[in-house]
């Protein structure tokens, strides 16, 4: 079976998961208690008025009928319009505005998470029983155990108040920026070539608030929180997974038939061991991209977590429905990598039919 054809099955078999996802969050969005005629009319409630609204919005239809229109809505990608947060807005045009600081703080995450924490694992795996190995594990193991809302809650103190703590004023070092706002990505629409100079778009864009040093100033404590428990996981377990493969059969039969240790290393025992990482790195790769609702409201990341929140909160039921079909294709999607990835790093795997 060739790549592309192993690519359009397993797309054709994640239809019926989408399916289900999507029945599942109509079953919790529409059949919860949420009660979206209340959070629009809220001081001017009345029963007329809400049986009215109820009316207009057709709440009052049959809930087959609503299944109907919301999987046909969503499929076809006619998400409808947001009726509480910003009634009238379309629910795309709001997921669009609110996506980009969930990716950039999504992806400062991943790369956190991976480039820290799968190097540490490797080292300590490489150097068992060292006082590398203890430091690196131990702080592993600490990273994992603090819960990210405390974590978030502990770093804005920390930086907040870092002039008199530790002599240092993160709010003005490199950018003046605050230590809680939403990151200013002015920068990605203005490329390099279009502004005055490189230096320009780096550091100093729109009053030095709008340039990609500023954004990645703003996010980095953000990034950096949601990433650690990840980081902790990928620490450990290539630890494990690197410690098993220096003792693998196949790594004595290379060493006794002399090849270099670096290139049983290289070629050998850190592919192998990126082997169990893949569904690490992809599951958590969702969460940290998805956002988190905790971070992002501490850190006023303003992304599709807080949007979440404020939709779940305020009873935008489409809106609420929307996002959480998002999430789903982002999930599926990630899955879907995570299969490719797999024949790519181990060519055992192959395309086959089982």
């Amino acid at each position: 079976m060739s790549r592309w054809r192993y690519l359009g099955k397993r797309l054709l078999l994640s239809l019926p998961v989408l399916l289900f996802g999507t029945t599942i969050s109509f079953v919790i969005v529409y059949a919860s208690p949420l009660d979206p005629v209340s959070a629009i009319l809220g001081n001017n409630y009345t029963p007329q008025a809400a049986q009215s609204l109820r009316q207009s919005l057709g709440l009052n239809r049959p809930l087959w009928v609503q299944y109907v229109d919301y999987i046909v809505g969503l499929w076809t990608f006619d998400l409808g319009n947001s009726w509480v947060i910003q009634r009238g807005t379309g629910a795309g045009e709001l997921v669009w505005t609110y996506l980009p600081r969930t990716l950039w703080l999504g992806f400062w995450s991943v790369l956190i998470a991976v480039f820290v924490g799968i190097p540490l694992g490797f080292y300590a795996g490489l150097n068992p029983n060292t006082g590398g190995d203890y430091l690196a594990s131990f702080g592993g193991i600490v990273w994992r155990a603090m819960p990210n809302f405390w974590l978030a809650v502990m770093l804005v103190s920390v930086l907040s108040q870092s002039g008199n703590l530790i002599g240092f004023d993160w709010a003005s070092w490199l950018v003046n920026t605050n230590v809680v706002t939403p990151p200013t990505l002015d920068f990605l629409s203005n490329p390099v070539g279009a502004v005055t100079s490189p230096e320009s778009w780096w550091i100093d864009n729109s009053g030095g608030n709008g340039s990609f040093l500023a954004a990645f100033k703003q996010v980095l404590p953000a990034a950096l929180v949601l990433g650690s428990a990840s980081m902790g996981n990928e620490m450990r377990i290539g630890r494990t997974a690197v410690l098993e493969q220096r003792n693998a059969q196949y790594v004595e039969t290379a060493r006794a038939k002399g090849v270099p240790e670096r290139s049983i290393v290289w070629k050998h025992v850190f592919r192998n061991a990126m082997i169990p990482l893949v569904p690490i790195i992809a599951g958590e790769a969702f969460l940290l991209i998805g956002g988190s609702v905790l971070v992002e409201t501490v850190f006023a990341i303003n992304g599709l977590g807080y949007l979440f929140f404020q939709a779940s909160v305020q009873s935008d039921v489409p809106l609420l429905g929307v996002l959480v079909f998002i999430f789903s294709l982002l999930l599926v999607g990630l899955n879907i990598a995570q299969d490719l990835l797999y024949t790519l790093i181990d060519p055992r795997v192959g395309y086959g039919d089982s």
